[in-house]
């Protein structure tokens, strides 16, 4: 079922239109049958939607800001995070009137840099910093998720992903000594 944040206008969606938003994309929309999906482990998607001009969109960053030095591109939360808020804008959508829902930041494996955690705590102070209410959230943890999110409504349906449903990894016996591994 979609979170519905606002009263939905009485147009009802009919043949909904899917679009997948990966890793380095922003997606903005005003059309009432437009559905933006998307899959994340430790990748942030933040939704945007803008009632009063019913316009909506999503990214989907894979990290929040580039280390030593390095420019930002499509991959970091750094940049998207201003195209999306730039296409919003564009698209006729003011920033008093935004809010925002973020998902995602899971850290999927343990033991390993919590890449999630560093994420979430970008989008969230990135909001905090622009001064975009966070209105919806679901973060952390060592889940995936699979988010639909409705940008000319703002409505959201979040699935989490049963680790079951995702491939186990293979367990290969060690090599002896004299025996060689291809990999």
């Amino acid at each position: 079922m979609f979170h519905q944040p606002i009263e939905a206008p009485s147009t009802a969606l009919v043949r909904p239109v899917r679009l997948t938003v990966m890793q380095g994309q922003a997606r903005v929309s005003g059309d009432p049958r437009v559905e933006l999906t998307t899959v994340l482990g430790s990748c942030i998607a933040c939704c945007l939607f803008d009632a009063t001009s019913n316009v909506g969109g999503m990214n989907h960053f894979l990290l929040a800001e580039p280390k030593g030095g390095r420019g930002v591109d499509e991959h970091y939360g750094a940049y998207l995070m201003e195209v999306l808020i730039n296409e919003m804008l564009a698209y006729g959508a003011t920033r008093p009137a935004m809010r925002a829902h973020l998902y995602g930041g899971a850290n999927m494996h343990s033991g390993m840099t919590r890449i999630g955690s560093a994420n979430a705590a970008f989008a969230t102070a990135f909001l905090e910093q622009e001064r975009i209410p966070l209105v919806r959230s679901s973060l952390g943890g060592n889940q995936a998720r699979r988010v639909d999110f409705r940008p000319a409504r703002g409505q959201a349906r979040l699935r989490l992903v049963d680790d079951t449903v995702a491939p186990q990894p293979i367990e290969r016996p060690a090599a002896t000594r004299g025996d060689v591994e291809l990999f």
